[in-house]
């Protein structure tokens, strides 16, 4: 009997010993094929080191939330037997002051380390392939980071708000940066991009507006999203590579100081004349630099599009004319330019985003000025894109559009004459801008008149030109 007892004692014995482990010391974890993951931390802070192994089983995984909001925790130390990281595994560890991620870990966890604000340097191993969303948002404390080359994707948010970042390197093996990775970093000064970065997403570095080198974007950069650097008022330059083929509206709104951005002439899409920003065959005006000065810019005649907030807040600006080829606006063109109070329109009235634009309010948002138009163009009425309007009087006669279009329509060649109202014009002819012959003399009731050339075929080609009586 006694025998039997003691073999049921060995018994019970042996079978505690095969269950999982739940805790050690200031550790609660489990295990799962031999391998431990630490579920949450029972300790009281300090420096804490996390073991490599328990029992003779590695220590591999730290999971989801397990050391949230320690507050207490200044140090820890990571084994290189650790694997992965989880998700908030240390968010709101508010006085940890250092880390480093050993090269083991592969995966590590969004929000891994967020608002931990006393955290003033991270280095990230060569093992961790992303850096996800919100891993070390409002660190506001940390100043240097090192980031693996094993790292492909920067995630939303990921470094949020990290006030006191001044330098950052990105590895060559990043291929996108995303969603505000970089916003609201004040004090980053510097960005050292990778060879293979294609993408840098909405708002990618907002507001971080101590970036003051000439903004020279990788080769290798193929779009870039909406605001991407808007607010970077500390950017004097941008130079645009010649792969970068994709813009989501405007991406360096409210740069202030940029009085330059250059485009790699192998770019296929974009040129910049100027410093002036244009797709490549300057059609469309894409971007005026802020800081660029020139109180009245002359806009080619090639341009038949001004694109969104493409002259955003240009405090230089004080007129602007617009040439008789521009066809259509985006919206808020001229929005926040303080100083811009007269602008003048040589010829019909441009649509804005297709749409009559004297029921868009948004072209001169924030200022207060008059719409200048020649008389006879069409498409004018009292207000445009939120301004009055008002008649333009030319010192000479203008040659406008007719309602068709100028040229031969309905075998006569035609165009609309504009000057004072009953003032007299003649219209002369040439064959061949030496010899000048007057056709027609007319009076310009209300300011225009319309003027046809029944006889232009008679000739084989033909120039005009109105001038005064």
């Amino acid at each position: 009997m006694k025998r039997r007892a003691r073999e049921m004692f060995i018994l019970v014995v042996v079978a505690i010993m095969a269950l999982p482990l739940c805790s050690w010391g200031q550790f609660s974890f489990t295990t799962n094929n031999g391998a431990i993951t630490i579920n949450y931390y029972t300790g009281a802070g300090g420096n804490v080191v996390i073991p490599s192994t328990t029992n003779g089983h590695p220590v591999t995984t730290i999971a989801n939330s397990a050391f949230i909001s320690k507050s207490t925790i200044t140090g820890i130390t990571i084994p290189n037997s650790i694997t992965n990281i989880g998700g908030n595994a240390f968010a709101f560890c508010s006085h940890l002051k250092n880390v480093v991620v050993p090269d083991s870990v592969i995966n590590l966890g969004g929000a891994a380390f967020q608002s931990c604000y006393g955290l003033t340097n991270a280095v990230i191993g060569d093992g961790v392939n992303a850096i996800f969303s919100y891993t070390f948002q409002s660190c506001t404390n940390l100043a240097s980071v090192t980031l693996g080359q094993g790292i492909t994707y920067i995630g939303a948010y990921a470094f949020d708000a990290c006030s006191a970042l001044r330098n950052v390197i990105i590895p060559n093996n990043v291929t996108i940066i995303d969603v505000n990775g970089f916003g609201s970093c004040y004090n980053l000064t510097n960005v050292t991009f990778g060879s293979n970065v294609i993408s840098l997403g909405t708002r990618a570095f907002v507001a971080c507006s101590a970036l003051t080198n000439g903004l020279n974007l990788p080769t290798s950069l193929q779009s870039l999203g909406i605001d991407t650097f808007a607010g970077c008022s500390g950017l004097t330059s941008v130079i645009i590579p010649k792969g970068l083929t994709n813009f989501d509206s405007v991406p360096f709104v409210g740069c202030s100081s940029v009085t330059n951005i250059a485009v790699d002439a192998a770019n296929p899409n974009f040129a910049s004349p100027g410093g002036v920003l244009y797709n490549k065959n300057l059609s469309k005006l894409i971007v005026y630099p802020e800081g660029l000065a020139g109180s009245n810019y002359v806009i080619p005649d090639s341009v038949t599009v001004i694109g969104e907030a493409a002259f955003y807040h240009c405090p230089a600006l004080t007129s602007m004319t617009i040439p008789r080829s521009v066809m259509d606006f985006g919206s808020y063109v001229f929005e926040l330019c303080p100083n811009l109070h007269q602008v003048y329109f040589q010829g019909n009235a441009p649509t804005v985003n297709g749409v009559d634009g004297s029921l868009d309010n948004s072209i001169f948002y924030g200022e207060s000025g008059t719409v200048y138009y020649l008389p006879g163009a069409s498409g004018w009425s009292t207000n445009y894109g939120g301004w009055p309007t008002a008649q333009w009087y030319q010192p000479q006669p203008q040659i406008l559009n007719s309602g068709l279009g100028p040229g031969a329509q309905s075998n006569e060649f035609q165009f609309t004459i504009s000057w004072a109202t009953n003032t007299a014009v003649v219209v002369e002819a040439s064959t061949n801008l030496l010899n000048w012959t007057p056709v027609i003399t007319n009076a310009l009731v209300n300011g225009t008149n319309a003027f046809s050339d029944s006889g232009y075929t008679n000739y084989p080609q033909r120039f005009y030109r109105a001038r005064s009586q």
